[in-house]
């Protein structure tokens, strides 16, 4: 399959990318967005950093089995305005520009767990509302939910994520196994779901865990 990337060049989004260049059944990613810093040949890179207009670079995310979105931001010290542009409007202008040029295609959106369109909670309804306008889209749309998501490339800016919270995580899958992940696991289960579906739409840790 060929798949496309936005936001490898995040903590998760390093993760997805090197799990989609290590699997045989990919055969071509076309990473979108800021430099991901690795090289493979079957990697192709797209610099473009306005996502809110994708037209310059339509025609190059046509051909492509799926989308995986890693565009997921922190909230903090942001104003519900300025998180909703990076993360509804932006999300949704990459997810329309895929269903006009790639209908019927996979698209999986890494949320956050909590998300809730009713939500008082501002980070949490924009993400749930980003999560409804999505579903509503002609694109086979599914969300990942996952809880602590551990690195698992030692690579660039996050090696020092790395040395950090490895020592944590084996604690925490122990006293949270339905709720904690890593950056890997989020990969494979992402390029199952393109291979094979999955049972639901919205999708835990453990649920990603299980794929």
């Amino acid at each position: 399959m060929r798949v496309i990337v936005f936001g490898a060049a995040g903590m998760l989004g390093q993760g997805v990318l090197r799990e989609c260049l290590d699997d045989e059944r990919v055969t071509a990613v076309l990473a979108v967005g800021s430099p991901a810093g690795v090289a493979h040949p079957k990697l192709r890179e797209v610099r473009h950093d306005d996502l809110l207009d994708l037209t310059p670079i339509a025609s190059e995310l046509a051909g492509y089995d799926a989308c995986f979105s890693c565009l997921t931001s922190s909230s903090a010290r942001m104003r519900e305005p300025e998180y909703r542009r990076v993360t509804y409007d932006s999300t949704l202008s990459v997810a329309r520009t895929l269903a006009e040029v790639g209908p019927g295609s996979t698209f999986v959106y890494l949320s956050r767990a909590g998300a809730d369109a009713r939500s008082r909670t501002m980070w949490a309804r924009v993400t749930g509302e980003t999560e409804n306008a999505l579903l509503a889209l002609p694109l086979d749309v599914y969300v990942f939910r996952p809880g602590y998501v551990q690195p698992t490339h030692r690579t660039g800016f996050y090696r020092l994520a790395y040395v950090v919270a490895a020592p944590f995580y084996p604690v925490l899958r122990r006293l949270f196994p339905s709720t904690v992940t890593t950056a890997a696991q989020v990969g494979r289960a992402m390029i199952a779901v393109a291979e094979r579906g999955a049972p639901g739409r919205v999708l835990d840790a453990a649920a990603i865990n299980a794929l």
